[in-house]
Order: C-alpha cells, then sequence, then structure tokens
C-alpha cells in the first residue's frame, strides 16, 4: 500500500525530554520562559519550523491533540449532529478547500476522539497551510457535524482510534501526499514508531537535562514484545550546532538488519 515517507522531527533534552513535565500541551511549553531558557540559540522555535519545512519540503506537518489540548480536559460543547451517521462517517473534502489556488499545505492533526474543537481552518501566520482533521469512525457526531459545518477537511479511519497506517494511505491515494514531517509529540511519535510509519529521525537534542519519572520522553509507546525487535537506525549526518545543541539525522533500517 502506497504511503508518503515520514520525517518525525523531534526536539528534547540530553536525557531524550521533549516537555518539562505531563500533562501539558506543547504551546505550553513553548510560551514557557524555562524552556526558551533551554532553547536559547537565536532563533525562536517558528523560525526552526519553518527551516524545517524549507529543508525537506513536506506536504504536511503532522500532530497530535496533545499539542493543544490537556488530556482529560473536557471539549467544548457542540450543536447536535443534524447529519446522518452514515454521511458524517463519509471522508470530507471540500473541493473549495483541497483545490484552493493559494493551497501550500497541511496542517494534519490526528483527534480520534474529538477533541479539537477551536474551528482552526488554517495554521496560524501559516498562510495556504489548511488544517486537516484525522478522526476515528468513533469520534463524536457532533464534531464531525462541527468540522462539515466549518468547512475543515477530515479523513475517517479506525475503530476507537485513528488507524494511522490506513490515514496515510489516504493521504497518498486522495490528497497526492508524498512527505510528511511529524513534529507531534511522545504519544503520537510513539503510535507511529510501533505503526512502522517513521522513515527518518531528525533531532535537536538541547544541552539541558530535565528528568522526571513521568515526563514525556521521544517516543511514548508499548514495551516491546518478546518477538520484537528495536527499530535500528542509519546516520545520515550529526552537527554540533549553537550554544552546544547537536543536530542528528537518522534513516530507518528496514527489518531485522
Amino acid at each position: 500500500m502506497k504511503r508518503p515517507y515520514l520525517i518525525v522531527h523531534a526536539i528534547a533534552s540530553a536525557d531524550g525530554r521533549v516537555s518539562l513535565g505531563s500533562d501539558r500541551t506543547a504551546f505550553e511549553d513553548a510560551a514557557d520562559a524555562r524552556w526558551h531558557r533551554i532553547w536559547a540559540c537565536g532563533k525562536d522555535l517558528e523560525q526552526s519550523r519553518r527551516d524545517l519545512v524549507s529543508e525537506y519540503r513536506p506536504q504536511v506537518l503532522l500532530e497530535g491533540s496533545g499539542s493543544f489540548a490537556r488530556e482529560g480536559a473536557a471539549p467544548g460543547r457542540l450543536p447536535p449532529a443534524d447529519l446522518p451517521s452514515a454521511e458524517l462517517l463519509q471522508d470530507f473534502l471540500p473541493d473549495d478547500v483541497v483545490r484552493a489556488p493559494d493551497h501550500v499545505g497541511w496542517l494534519a492533526v490526528v483527534d480520534g476522539r474529538g477533541r479539537i474543537r477551536a474551528g482552526m481552518k488554517e495554521f496560524p501566520g501559516w498562510e495556504g497551510w489548511r488544517t486537516l482533521h484525522l478522526v476515528a469512525r468513533t469520534a463524536p457526531e457532533d464534531y464531525l457535524a462541527f468540522l462539515r459545518r466549518e468547512g475543515i477537511p477530515y479523513l475517517v479511519s479506525g475503530q476507537g482510534h485513528v488507524d494511522l497506517g490506513a490515514a496515510f494511505a489516504k493521504m497518498a491515494s486522495m490528497l497526492g501526499v508524498e512527505r510528511v514531517v511529524s513534529t507531534a509529540g511522545s504519544r503520537l511519535n510513539g503510535a507511529l514508531l510501533r505503526s512502522g510509519l517513521v522513515d527518518e529521525f531528525d533531532l535537536i537534542l538541547l544541552p539541558a537535562l530535565i528528568g522526571g519519572s513521568s515526563t514525556p520522553m521521544l517516543f511514548g509507546c508499548p514495551e516491546l514484545g518478546a518477538d520484537d525487535y528495536p527499530t535500528n537506525l542509519e546516520l545520515i549526518s550529526v552537527e554540533r550546532t549553537a550554544m552546544g545543541r547537536v543536530h542528528v539525522r537518522y534513516k530507518v533500517v528496514r527489518g531485522e538488519a
């Protein structure tokens, strides 16, 4: 099954922590003076993301719902669904969005439980980058109806949670996506790893130690089974950059070798 090439990009402390603590969103970390102190390198996080896009040229930037909403937080209330279930569970790709003449790329958010209800249609500050929700068949119907009313595209895959492999295949076949960069957090990147979807790993290590027994690490996912093998990597490049940071790129080696 054809799917896009996936690069996972992560920024972590030297001990592999990707956050300052548990139950925090990526935006809370980005606004925290403590994170700015260990990030300090002459450019802000937004410019770092733009440089990443310029280097890899993805059609999709991938995020998880945890980047926008705290775990356990109650989602905003919505009006009842005004469309039949059979229609709501069909992929929604309105032509005026998909074929917009100024379209540049997608900010795809994996949101199987329908937690993101801000109605964001475009990546703030990124003209031409529209939002795309990846949802499960068990997503709340009022949420799916809300996305349709707002004209926000979504793709449906999986029961209970988003089937990432199927969602990636749909992005390739229905939207022509060939390259995805994930800037997501621990849980989604862990799910991508265990689904065998990661092709490349781009890592910036910060010269700091955060620690913490529950602080999210690079890949938050189930333990390897007795017959499972670690994901082997081949070094592409390593570079010492500003303020003692290290930028490492790896390619995933398929199979057991």
